[in-house]
């Protein structure tokens, strides 16, 4: 319960746009541990890093200052899909931070890479490939929201080999 409200509190009440920020630009989100975090296991939930990587991608909008102009056209990001990768356990109390960079777009969805870190230690890489909705349910192509959330049209750079494969497996790829 707890992440929910910290994603609806950085949905609706977002942070202050960050000067100078740009669509490429790395979007920095601080969190600690709490103990609706863990499992059984005394560890972060995997589910609960689906919802940690929400409320960060929250952020990213908001340092973009994409809020407003999201709302003015009447879009919303939901996710299409995403994969977490592992590498070692956040326990209760420890902070750390979700890094979110876009690594590129397709006619469909725009991709996203989520590290997670606790000082120089790698935790877990999610990637997710975020897609648009309008309030009457029509999808918006992903470079519409790009050049909305950039403010001016920006070509797509080529995406990381694994990131392309993947989502071709999982079908959310643009399809020719």
């Amino acid at each position: 319960m707890t992440r929910t409200l910290q994603l609806a509190f950085a949905t609706f009440r977002p942070r202050p746009a960050v000067p100078g920020q740009t669509l490429f630009s790395p979007s920095v989100t601080t969190m600690r541990v709490h103990p609706g975090d863990l499992d059984l296991y005394r560890h972060v939930n995997n589910g609960v890093y689906l919802q940690m990587m929400d409320v960060a991608r929250a952020n990213f909008i908001a340092d973009l200052g994409g809020y407003r102009l999201l709302a003015e056209h009447g879009w919303y990001p939901v996710v299409a899909a995403s994969t977490v990768k592992y590498r070692r356990s956040l326990t209760l109390g420890q902070r750390f931070t979700v890094t979110t960079r876009v690594l590129g777009w397709d006619e469909r969805v725009c991709y996203l890479e989520q590290s997670f870190a606790r000082g120089d230690q790698h935790i877990a890489r999610g990637v997710v490939a975020g897609r648009f909705l309008a309030r009457d349910g029509r999808r918006i192509p992903a470079p519409d929201v790009v050049e909305l959330l950039a403010g001016e049209h920006v070509e797509a750079p080529e995406l990381p080999d694994d990131v392309a494969a993947w989502a071709a497996a999982v079908d959310v790829a643009h399809r020719a």
